[in-house]
């Protein structure tokens, strides 16, 4: 996430940062049409985390690799390459693997500690894993328990490997809304409790019953939620003027421990009247739904990814939200979001400047062998004037569907 050269010098959503020479942006809207593949980029990134954080300690020995490879012609039976480049603590790290459905048959990870390059480890088939001198650790023990559908990596996670920590926290860190794949884990720190799983949960009636753990729900944390939540239903203008969670000590023989009911209160005239979330709207449903990661994210740092950002949310929220992470002062962790959209109204202007620069705008297309190909505003070198939204949808930089005509037969 690189930003594009020059620009205006007051545009302060470039940021500058320790251990990397070039300024990096916080956000990336991807665009394309249906069945382009918009979501493929996400999925990539849920797989990693997944294999990272699980393939050691969760996938099924003798399981294979659970991968979606590519689902055209030959290449279905090809390898599948991933690589990732992040900066942790102003250290560099650039990591990646090969994988089939039966094994990881490569897997390395390089870092820059001084900006210089090192070579950490190079993994490749069924070869002994080549360390470079300046990975430490027991790195021969974690390699003979290392399974050939397990990451070496994730095989570390398991062995408190400490010099490597950095780099899975890196993984622990990413959050994401409505991406399709079990990868990912939510804010509720529940290991096996997908997001859209827990918010079923705080929808149904019963949510008594299905506990949330405690340790999202600290005094401290609620304190801290409730406020920043609520600037957030008060900026969306739905008619929310507050919100309580209702704490229940579980009284039962087994110790179960607290669960928690989010209540909504609106003010109608002289009426005070709180409901539950499951009474809520739809567009209140997934504000909630993405507020949850939104806000740790910000607070902490990391990176959030949402598919469909703009699903069940008004425009003007759409872009308080993307504004929210290029502000260094709302943002000051540079916490990052890479979100797929339809919404061309973050591709002009509400009021005042556009909420995404040119260099954070993406695009998705399928080739002519049915595989994803994504490419940059940028490559297109739009006029400074240039109406973005108004040539995006006069398909002037592609990623939208070639449509005929078609009429609907009545009686």
């Amino acid at each position: 996430m690189e930003a594009g050269p020059g620009g205006d010098a007051s545009d302060t959503r470039p940021r500058q940062v320790a251990g990397y020479s070039k300024r990096l942006l916080t956000t990336a809207g991807l665009y394309g049409a249906n069945g382009s593949g918009k979501s493929n980029l996400l999925s990539a990134l849920a797989f990693m985390r997944s294999a990272v954080l699980f393939s050691h300690r969760a996938w099924v020995p003798n399981g294979g690799v659970p991968r979606q490879a590519f689902g055209w012609g030959p290449k279905r039976t090809k390898p599948s390459l991933f690589e990732t480049v992040f900066l942790v603590s102003g250290v560099r790290y650039q990591y990646g693997f090969v994988a089939t459905d039966e094994k990881f048959i490569e897997e390395w990870l390089y870092a820059w500690p001084h900006g210089k390059k090192q070579t950490w480890f190079e993994r490749e088939d069924d070869k002994r894993i080549k360390f470079g001198d300046q990975l430490h650790g027991e790195n021969r023990l974690i390699e003979e328990v290392t399974r050939p559908n397990a990451l070496f990596l994730s095989t570390a996670l398991q062995h408190s490997h400490n010099q490597l920590q950095p780099v899975l926290d890196w993984f622990q860190s990413l959050q994401s809304v409505a991406v399709r794949n079990r990868g990912f884990f939510p804010i509720w720190r529940s290991w096996g409790r997908g997001t859209d799983r827990a918010i079923a949960e705080l929808l149904d009636d019963n949510i008594l019953s299905e506990p949330l753990p405690q340790t999202f729900f600290s005094e401290e944390e609620q304190d801290t939620f409730r406020s920043n939540f609520l600037g957030l239903l008060k900026a969306a203008d739905i008619g929310i003027v507050d919100l309580k969670v209702i704490t229940r000590e579980d009284d039962d023989e087994r110790g179960s421990p607290k669960s928690h009911r989010f209540l909504f209160q609106h003010q109608q005239g002289v009426d005070d009247a709180w409901l539950p979330l499951a009474e809520e709207s739809e567009g209140t449903q997934k504000l909630f739904r993405i507020a949850l990661p939104i806000l740790q994210v910000i607070a902490s740092g990391g990176i959030l990814i949402v598919d469909e950002l703009e699903s069940s949310l008004h425009p003007a929220l759409a872009q308080q939200i993307v504004r929210q992470f290029n502000n260094p002062s709302a943002n000051p962790q540079n916490a990052q979001i890479i979100f797929t959209t339809h919404d061309t109204n973050l591709l002009g202007t509400i009021d005042g400047a556009p909420a995404l620069r040119r260099d954070q705008i993406w695009f998705t297309e399928k080739d002519s062998m049915g595989a994803t190909v994504l490419y940059p505003l940028t490559d297109y070198k739009p006029r400074k004037p240039e109406n973005i939204e108004r040539g995006y949808l006069q398909g002037r930089y592609g990623a939208i569907p070639f449509l005929s005509d078609f009429s609907i037969a009545g009686d």
